[in-house]
């Protein structure tokens, strides 16, 4: 087995950063009404700024996912790194930009990376910590020694109120009454944005510079126990089941917007705390994992709501992660799904912060049907 580093991180946000008063003008009112839930979840995610892929001035798509990951893995292109060493490419998204041929490969075919190995993960933000530890697997086993892999989302594109307007007319008796889109949609218009992240992998850490050594990754479905969360192309059902989109008519797809991201705010709130913390008890068990030795505590939060409540959630089954440990950049960069923990990760490579022997612990959860990660990562200076 060879040891395996992260020896660049590279991201790529699109535009200019959207404060909050400016979403609704450029995803644009429902039903030209402005939505009932936007303060309530704002005020509680805590996100201040976002970005999204989307011109102020137009309205118009300005990069689609392929063109944000492809310019996140070549911002990587330096200090003796050439895409042309690549063996390995895997790619994770909840947004690719069409459904077939899979987001890696689209990615590989304008990237400027000769043949290589090309892996699409699917799923939602779980998808980029499967691409990652993809990539760790191929070098671990030595079947390469330099591999790429991202995470990306170009959620935006969904969530503009045109995507909602078939929907809205079919309903419009109903809506009289309650004017609002379901709150499960709406919720999420206020928590995604765009962005794409990338980490070059290699089988010996950097001659000269900071590079991460990937310990170990653990990755736990929790599927097994509960129904969907997180879903696109289906409708839950009162059983909990997810029916999914070939099971209705294009007519009934539209009207009900079931090809837009929808989640059970419900379930979210029920299990989410409890999933990571059994996860999290399973890594600390299996890896004899010291929390008082990390020096950095890294949680893709989707909201700042869940802070406060994850670390008690911790707490109580014994394991103390100081709150001084936790980096995050939510309240800046928006929630990115996939792309998260890159962009978190690559923020604090960069910042000249990190000292040799230094230990990172990685979270990255996911709600479609409830799947947690931690992976632990030891800086090599």
């Amino acid at each position: 087995m060879q040891d395996v580093y992260i020896n660049d991180i590279g991201t790529f946000l699109p535009n200019n950063p959207v404060q909050n008063d400016d979403i609704e003008s450029l995803l644009g009112m429902i039903d030209n009404r402005p939505s009932k839930a936007r303060k309530i979840v704002l005020r509680n995610n805590g996100i201040k700024t976002r970005y999204y892929a989307i011109s102020p001035a137009t309205g118009a798509i300005t990069h689609s996912n392929k063109e944000m990951t492809i310019a996140a893995i070549q911002s990587m292109a330096r200090d003796g790194r050439n895409l042309c060493d690549i063996e390995c490419l895997a790619c994770g998204t909840s947004s690719p930009d069409q459904f077939l041929p899979s987001h890696a490969v689209m990615v590989h075919g304008e990237a400027g990376i000769p043949s290589c190995e090309v892996a699409s993960l699917s799923g939602i933000c779980a998808s980029g910590i499967q691409s990652l530890k993809y990539s760790y697997m191929s070098i671990l086993s030595g079947q390469c020694t330099q591999a790429v892999s991202t995470g990306s989302e170009m959620a935006s594109a969904a969530m503009r109120s045109e995507q909602f307007q078939a929907e809205i007319d079919s309903r419009i008796e109903a809506l009289e009454k309650n004017p609002s889109l379901a709150f499960g949609k709406d919720f999420l218009r206020w928590m995604l944005s765009d962005g794409a992240g990338a980490a070059w992998l290699q089988h010996k850490p950097n001659a000269s510079s900071t590079s991460l050594k990937i310990e170990w990754m653990d990755i736990q479905s929790f599927a097994n126990e509960f129904d969907v969360c997180m879903y696109q192309g289906g409708v839950k059902q009162p059983s909990g089941e997810l029916k999914g989109y070939r099971h209705f008519s294009p007519e009934e797809c539209s009207q009900q917007s079931i090809l837009n991201l929808e989640q059970d705010v419900k379930a979210l709130n029920e299990h989410i705390i409890e999933t990571s913390v059994r996860a999290l008890s399973t890594s600390v068990a299996k890896h004899n994992l010291d929390l008082d030795a990390v020096d950095y505590f890294l949680p893709h939060l989707s909201s700042e709501y869940f802070r406060q409540r994850l670390y008690e959630g911790y707490l109580a089954q014994g394991h103390h992660i100081a709150m001084d440990k936790w980096f995050t950049n939510l309240s800046q960069v928006g929630n990115v799904g996939s792309a998260s923990i890159y962009l978190m990760l690559g923020e604090l490579f960069h910042s000249g912060q990190l000292k040799n022997g230094q230990k990172i612990l990685l979270m990255v959860p996911e709600s479609g049907r409830f799947t947690m990660s931690f992976t632990l990562l030891t800086v090599v200076a």
